[in-house]
């Protein structure tokens, strides 16, 4: 489905079911309470149905997770497309991971209802909602049958209605980077939440290092091969990759394609022997290959890898230039340096965790326009934070990156 079709579904079909089932809450805890108990909890489902890269950002709330009841009792619901991130993290067993599929609405009403009956079957008995407000996530929450439901809370606050589903509830903090918001859900559950107000304590300091994507020499042997056969040539260093592509759930990130074109063939001529790589989804593919032969001396890849073979990538490329998106956290799993194009959105809330990171995010007083009180939907139709940014400025970061000792290693 379409991302604005999934937004259409969850306003206008999901906000009629919340309140039913606040109803439904409420009727029932006329008859029997909450279980508000410090009752030591036994298995946990994790619910982040869209975006891989703010899966990885979640890492150290799934590590703590494990560390309370165990790896083979932390369980993680998500978007069928999403659960890549998953695998290679290799925190969740995957037979663990609970698919939800949103192709069309018939596969996704049918897929819901199939992991309903699995984590009911399970006992899960605590549930993470780390969706923010979204309301697909709330409902699946309730609908669980878990007896501690931790995730966000209006309050006071205005945004988007989702009833009142949850039982240890949280007030959004937009003041603290998402990773570490994440692991605050996870330890809201050792904590007895307030009857009426939001829950609290203190954030948790620090978060953890993120384990490193280590391919076999096999496998980068073989994804060597395949792009000399794309481009009919050897490869020679350095190797940038650059990734025009951006999430369909906020286009609005993306830099504008001429600009990489007049990136790339800057970068060709102040270094003559690098080659340029283009990435993006097999949809892309197109316009992958149309910016790829403006720029020359590049090939693309979009449409010819794995999700697997593009982490392969980034373990033998130099530096990354991309849009904010899943690969920009992708590549915190690797050891390549990052150039990250921030607009619509802050690093200060969703930067990747890595030191091989270097952020370009425009100071405009409008930016960020998008956040979770407005659904992460923007008032802006011309994308002006990203205009700002000149292809210029960004090959100065790259150039700087491809110094004597990055070409070497």
């Amino acid at each position: 489905m379409k991302p604005s079709l999934v937004r259409y579904i969850d306003k206008n079909l999901g906000r009629p079911i919340c309140f039913l089932l606040t109803l439904h809450r409420r009727f029932i805890s006329l008859f029997k309470k909450d279980d508000l108990s410090n009752k030591k909890v036994s298995k946990i489902l994790f619910i982040k149905l869209v975006e891989q890269g703010s899966t990885v950002l979640a890492y150290s709330a799934l590590k703590r997770a494990v560390e309370m009841v165990g790896k083979e009792n932390v369980y993680f619901a998500v978007f069928k497309e999403n659960r890549f991130i998953l695998d290679i993290l290799d925190v969740i067993p995957p037979s663990n991971v609970l698919e939800i599929d949103f192709k069309n609405i018939k596969k996704f009403t049918y897929s819901s209802i199939k992991t309903i009956f699995k984590i009911r079957k399970e006992k899960i008995d605590a549930v993470i909602d780390m969706e923010f407000f979204s309301r697909a996530s709330a409902i699946l929450a309730y609908l669980s049958g878990a007896s501690k439901r931790v995730g966000l809370h209006l309050f006071t606050c205005e945004g988007p209605y989702r009833g009142d589903l949850l039982n240890y509830k949280l007030l959004y903090n937009p003041y603290i980077h998402t990773s570490r918001f994440f692991l605050s859900l996870v330890e809201a559950l050792n904590h007895t939440p307030s009857k009426n107000g939001p829950m609290i304590f203190r954030v948790p300091e620090k978060v953890r290092s993120l384990p490193p994507f280590s391919p076999s020499e096999e496998e980068k042997t073989l994804l060597i091969e395949k792009i000399e056969k794309l481009k009919k040539s050897k490869l020679s260093k350095p190797l940038i990759i650059l990734n025009p592509n951006a999430s369909d759930i906020l286009p609005i990130r993306k830099w504008k394609e001429e600009n990489f074109i007049k990136l790339g063939t800057m970068l060709l001529e102040e270094f003559p022997d690098a080659n340029i790589i283009i990435t993006g989804a097999p949809k892309e593919k197109e316009k992958a290959e149309t910016i790829a032969s403006q720029i020359g001396n590049a090939v693309s890849l979009a449409g010819h890898t794995s999700l697997r073979e593009l982490l392969v990538l980034y373990c033998i490329c130099d530096v990354l230039v991309t849009n904010d998106s899943g690969p920009a956290h992708f590549s915190t799993l690797a050891p390549i340096k990052s150039v990250i194009l921030f607009g619509p959105e802050t690093p200060l809330l969703y930067g990747p965790l890595s030191n091989n990171t270097t952020v370009i995010a425009p100071d405009l007083i409008c930016a960020p326009c998008v956040n979770v009180f407005n659904h992460r939907e923007t008032p802006c139709e011309v994308g002006t934070c990203l205009k700002g940014v000149s292809p210029e400025e960004v090959f100065c970061k790259v150039k700087k990156l491809l110094s004597a000792d990055c070409l070497t290693t």
